[in-house]
């Protein structure tokens, strides 16, 4: 019985030498035939590439081989990613032949091995390269950004007047100011405006450039009479806006401006930036905000044909802005209004100061917060730093510009 076992384990190692020799000779034969098909072809493939031909030979056809490719994905047969509508089983009864007959090695979209059908593969799903032109205003950033510090905040100091601007987190500083002393040569006489612009620099810009002499041009036609005065300042915004529109510029601005003239204060203004006059140490804020969520601006805006809703809590104009008047604004101008409202006052001794600021400020400082804080400091300069520096400890992100204007040289 031990023989007969014997026997069988020694019969069982024979046939599995001969098996291993028959199936070494196989591999032998598709080796040659391999180096002959890649040098009837002269192509000379690389060491990776023969090894997985030798592979497919001996082992049969792979389940991610071309051949067993499902319908719903793209075979590398096919040049132009064509899906192949014949069923994996009839694709798994072609020849390893055909398959290469199909094949172009001198197209590099059609492979014959492994390797080469996943590269094709990752190269189709691979996007074109995006070709910038030579103006692209990206290749413009690394100056625009060295610009944009420079205007991070600044400040101004005057006869009888001071201001300090800071940039928020927007990339543009986008207030700015209007500032005309000694009109006329009277040192009584003078023209201050705050301005704060959206949309980029360009409307606030040209605001403070021109609102002032259009103003100040228009008093000169007109005269100086009380209605003369109100009818001027009208004009000169009316005048500026237009005159900006005609550059089809999209941005625009709000803008808040006081005229000290004849010992009066002619205050101005379009949109959020607001002029509170401190009297005895009591605000009394010479503007009204022209905002949306204003019943009588939403109700007129509504009246000419525009649309208003509210998102986030906030009253927008076609989904935009949330002010109701500016200068520019060409895309909602048939809605967003340059009209001002006016407002007229005797400066009495009492007038102690002016307090002009753009929103940033008065979204986070109340108006007699802000005047208590004057009212305290003995310098008007250290005073505009510490607005400033309040709002941002409130959390203002906005731009922020604050004028302070002494008015006891401007009593007549």
């Amino acid at each position: 019985m031990v023989d007969l076992h014997e026997l069988l384990l020694g019969f069982s190692i024979v046939s599995v030498v001969l098996f291993s020799i028959r199936r070494l000779q196989s591999l032998m034969m598709s080796v040659t035939a391999i180096a002959h098909e890649s040098s009837a072809l002269s192509v000379s493939p690389g060491p990776l590439s023969t090894f997985a031909k030798v592979l497919a030979a001996w082992r049969g056809p792979s389940p991610v081989s071309p051949s067993f490719l499902p319908e719903t994905l793209e075979s590398p047969a096919s040049a132009k990613g064509e899906i192949s509508n014949q069923s994996a089983a009839r694709e798994s009864d072609m020849s390893r032949a055909e398959l290469e007959d199909s094949h172009d090695l001198t197209r590099p979209e059609k492979c014959d091995d492994l390797l080469t059908v996943k590269q094709c593969r990752e190269l189709r799903k691979r996007p074109a390269r995006l070709i910038l032109p030579e103006n692209f205003p990206a290749l413009e950033l690394g100056c625009e950004r060295l610009k944009k510090r420079e205007n991070k905040e600044f400040e101004v100091e005057g006869r009888d007047y001071c201001l300090v601007s800071k940039k928020g987190r927007r990339d543009v500083m986008e207030d700015s100011y209007g500032v005309t002393v000694d009109v006329a040569g009277d040192p009584k006489q003078a023209f201050f405006a705050v301005i704060d612009g959206h949309g980029g620099r360009a409307a606030a810009d040209y605001v403070a450039e021109n609102l002032g002499n259009n103003i100040l041009r228009e008093v000169e036609t007109l005269g100086e009479e009380r209605g003369s005065l109100e009818e001027a300042i009208r004009r000169g915004y009316s005048v500026t806006d237009k005159e900006f529109l005609s550059q089809g510029v999209v941005s625009g601005a709000c803008a808040a401006s006081v005229l000290l003239k004849d010992g009066h204060l002619h205050v101005a203004n379009v949109g959020d930036c607001r002029v509170v006059l401190c009297r005895k140490g009591v605000a009394d804020a010479l503007t009204r905000d022209h905002q949306v969520s204003q019943e009588d601006e939403r109700l007129r805006i509504e009246n000419s044909g525009g649309f208003v809703h509210s998102r986030n809590g906030v009253w927008r104009v076609h989904g935009s802005l949330a002010i109701s008047r500016a200068i520019g604004d060409l895309h909602l101008k048939e809605w967003i209004i340059s009209e001002p409202e006016i407002k007229m006052c005797r400066i009495t001794p009492d007038c102690e100061f002016l307090v002009m600021a753009s929103d940033g400020l008065w979204d986070k400082v109340s108006d007699q917060e802000a005047v208590d804080l004057v009212s305290r400091q003995t310098n008007l300069q250290e005073s505009c730093k510490k607005l400033v520096e309040l709002a941002c400890s409130k959390g203002s992100l906005d731009d922020i510009t604050v004028m302070l204007i002494n008015l006891q040289n401007f009593r007549s």
